[in-house]
């Protein structure tokens, strides 16, 4: 009875983020509504005896991942209105949607191609096969896990990686200073005009 109260909780909290993250049209709220959705999240696994995952959801995703998103939201100053159909670099749009298609098919082709698999599992895209034995009693599940993530999983560990690497750097290229100009720094208890 206990478990069902939890996950009615739970479930109530990841449904209500979510549908915050979507009809919030403060940036800032939406982020705080997908930590709530992301802690949510959190308690289902800890409901599922995952105790790993939920800590990893908690200081990965809602720490440090929404804590990037503030970050960008923060410097990339979202409360001014900007004119959406100027295009601030040429040909940006098609640009997005040819590699946003080029993921998709991508994508795709890695499931689709990575076979139907038999008794061992599915081909995963590193071309090697998923273990489906048992955990080994013996060795502490975080280095199952580990073994796992950094020999048949790299690919994916390092296309990770990447892409954050690349929305940092992305961030960083929106905000730099375009005119060259001193930036204006207040002191604590100065007002700078």
């Amino acid at each position: 009875m206990v478990d069902a109260i939890v996950f009615v909780v739970a479930a109530a909290i990841v449904l209500g983020g979510a549908v915050g993250v979507v009809i919030n049209a403060n940036p800032v709220r939406a982020a705080l509504s997908l930590v709530a959705t992301l802690f949510g999240v959190a308690l289902l696994f800890i409901l599922q005896e995952a105790h790993f995952l939920a800590l990893v959801q908690i200081v990965v995703y809602a720490g440090a991942i929404v804590v990037l998103f503030l970050f960008v939201i923060m410097l990339l100053g979202v409360d001014q209105a900007e004119d959406l159909a100027v295009e601030p670099l040429a040909g940006q749009r098609i640009a997005g949607v040819a590699i946003g298609g080029l993921m998709l098919v991508l994508l795709l082709g890695g499931l689709f191609l990575s076979g139907r698999g038999g008794s061992d599992g599915a081909v995963a895209l590193t071309g090697q096969h998923s273990a489906t034995a048992a955990l080994d009693p013996e060795r502490p599940d975080v280095d199952q896990l580990a073994d796992d993530l950094f020999t048949r999983n790299v690919l994916a560990f390092e296309a990770t990686a990447l892409l954050l690497t690349i929305a940092t750097v992305g961030a960083v290229v929106l905000v730099r200073n375009r005119g060259a100009e001193d930036l204006v720094v207040d002191e604590p208890g100065q007002a700078v005009g």
